[in-house]
Formats: structure tokens, sequence, C-alpha cells
């Protein structure tokens, strides 16, 4: 027999690799070495400078397919002065591999990476294991995975069921399932009065005020009350912008950013329309023209409890002896273009150090998140 795949040196070998999005710093080529030398068939699926990657072990349209989605690129270092170790230098120490990555998200994929080619070698299955890896998680996204999905369905390529391997567990491996997220909404509101001298403030026509009481009243406004599957809808002013720098100055136009993270109570368009409904009346009411630029990432979904998160959750259990709680917390993430593709739920690491200076993650969880990919495989293919 073989010997089985370190994932916690894959792991430093993709943490080693620079992979700032939309940088790919050859992390994409590793998996692909590694992949192919276990017989899976890999496809660049680049897009728009986007690097992508598609692998499939066993034959296309088979019985059924187990899909894994996955990223390699990640956040910027930011101060690097700040690190104890060199971020790219995938170092294991005290216990934990550490650089950017390690969490978020290069440990989930190397654990996958490393459960299914032992899986595949020593017990191959009667059907297909795919991986969708991208570079784009962290950037835009738009030419990420969804350029995957694309090309699989030109190409006649499905996955039955899909997991995600992002970071879900908040305090320890094992305590958290993601089986559905958020929708995230982006509005842009621009304010736009007349500038004038601060001295002779009839002559101008301040946007701020309007803008000011527009934004004090969205944040007061309860959106709802939380649904069977999530928490309440929350809106958070991010940003507020004038460019002044006289004070003597009345501006002509201000502007300020907002973020809504809704439940399946909204969609994207309906919350679209209701920020032009408060601004139209907000400029109806003051004379300051307000427009709203509104840009939805994601939709809320959720995959409702059933099969795929049952064999997620036994596995997790098994190999960790904690029970998982279904989740639909937190942000965004690629779980929200495979949805449309099947049914899909997310597992993986702690993240409490994901986008942080001196990220990490336990060498026993990397060790641990492969035990219990291998035995989703192996339950997976098992069963009728």
């Amino acid at each position: 027999m073989e010997q089985a795949l370190d994932p916690v040196a894959l792991t430093a070998e993709l943490v080693r690799c620079r992979s700032v999005t939309p940088e790919d710093g050859g992390a994409l080529a590793v998996l692909e070495r590694v992949l192919g030398a276990a017989g899976f068939e890999c496809v660049r699926v680049d897009r728009a400078g986007t690097p992508n990657l598609f692998a499939r072990w066993g034959a296309r349209g088979g019985a059924r397919s187990f899909g894994f989605n996955g990223h390699t690129d990640v956040v910027p270092v930011g101060d690097a002065a700040a690190w104890s170790v060199d971020p790219f230098g995938g170092t294991v120490r005290d216990g934990r591999l550490w650089g950017r990555g390690a969490c978020d998200m290069k440990s989930g994929v190397a654990a996958f990476v490393a459960a299914a080619v032992d899986f595949v070698r020593d017990t191959p299955p009667e059907g297909a294991v795919i991986l969708a890896i991208t570079g784009d998680e962290e950037g835009p996204g738009q030419d990420g995975t969804v350029a995957i999905l694309d090309w699989m369905e030109r190409s006649g390529e499905r996955m039955d069921v899909c997991l995600v391997g992002e970071p879900t567990c908040p305090e320890r491996l094992g305590d958290m399932i993601k089986i559905g997220r958020r929708g995230s909404l982006t509005a842009t509101l621009t304010a736009t009065g007349r500038q004038g001298h601060a001295a002779y403030p009839h002559r101008a026509l301040n946007p701020l005020p309007a803008l000011v009481g527009l934004l004090d009243r969205l944040s007061r406004i309860e959106l709802d009350s939380g649904s069977d599957a999530f928490d309440p809808s929350t809106l958070a002013i991010t940003s507020i912008d004038v460019g002044n720098a006289a004070s003597n100055v009345i501006p002509g136009v201000g502007r300020a950013v907002l973020n809504i993270r809704f439940n399946d109570a909204h969609t994207g368009v309906s919350l679209s329309e209701w920020l032009r409904a408060e601004a139209a009346a907000a400029s109806e009411a003051s004379g300051v023209a307000l427009d709203v630029e509104v840009h939805v990432s994601g939709e809320a979904f959720v995959t409702p409890p059933g099969a795929l998160s049952r064999l997620v959750a036994r596995a997790v259990e098994a190999e960790t002896g904690v029970t998982p709680v279904l989740s639909t917390s937190g942000g965004t993430s690629d779980a929200r273009f495979v949805r449309r593709h099947c049914p899909v739920v997310e597992f993986g690491l702690v993240g409490k150090s994901m986008h942080q200076v001196d990220e990490h993650a336990e060498v026993a969880d990397i060790e641990g998140l492969k035990r219990v990919y291998g035995r989703i495989l192996r339950e997976y293919f098992a069963s009728d």
C-alpha cells in the first residue's frame, strides 16, 4: 500500500505559493501535480485572467458524483512587519502551521485532496470524485467558481452533491456545519446638493443633513425578526465620505456605503426597491438628489437538512466526538454559486485566525479534517 498523502505538508506547500488574489502563485500547479499523479483528469478553466482548476477521478456521467469546492487565493498580508513568521513560509511550530491561507483555506483544500487521493487509490469507487478549485474567492468572484460551473454545464460535467471546505467552526473542529448563508447587498448612496460658503448657507443646498437623516432612519429600521433558518437581517453603515478639506465650504456631494446581510425573508431585488423608495422620500422632503447604486453579491439560501447534511454530521461526530450545529451564520462563500448546481453544505477548520496577522491552523485539526473528509467519501459511495 502506498504511503498516505500528508495534508499538513501539502498545506505548507500551498502556503508557500504567493497566491494573493487574483494571483495564482503556482498553487493550482501544485494541485494539478498531486491530483494528476493519482489519476485525476485535470482541466484549467481560467477565465478573464482568473485561475481555476477542475479535476475529476472516474467516468463522466457515472452512477454518482461527489464534489468539493474550495479556493487557493488569499487576502493580502497587511503589515508584514507585524507577523512573527514569514507569511508565506508555511512554518510548522508549536503544533501549528503558520502563514497566509493556513486557515482560510489552503488547509481545507489540502485535506480534501489528501483524503480524495487516498480514497480513490485504496478503494476505487463506482462513480466520480470532482474538485472545483478557484483562485478568485477572496476577490470579485465572478470568474472563479462561477466560471467553473459554467464550463461544467457546457461540458456535461455534474456534481450530485458538493462540500465546500471553508472554515466553519467557531471554537473547535467539529462544532459547526454551514447549511446556508445570508445574502449580502452593498449600497452606495450619493447625495447631491449645491456647494457654497459656510457663512451663507442660504445660497447653498447642503446634501449632508439629508444624507445623514436617511442613514439614521435606515439604521433604526428592524428589517425582520429572523426566520426558521436564519437570524434577523442586519444593516451596517460602513462608510461616510465627503472629501471636504475646507471647514468653510458646504460640500456639493456626500456619499455613504452600507451593507445588508439578509435572510430568506428578503431578496436582493426587494431590498433594492426598499432602499430606492426610502431615498426618493428623503429627496422629496429635502430637495437633495439622493441616488442609490446597489450590488448584490449573493442571495440568501439554505440547503434543508437531509441526506447530505446527515452524512457530513455523522462523519464529523465519528471522527471528532463533537456533535455539530447546523448553521446559516457568517458571511458569504462560494456555496452561494454552487447551490444553483446541486445540494451543498460547508465544513472546515476553526476560523478564528482567518485574515489575521499570524494566521495559522492546528496541525492536529488539519489531520482530523482529512479523516472527516475521508469518512464522508467512504460513506457516500457505500450508501445505496
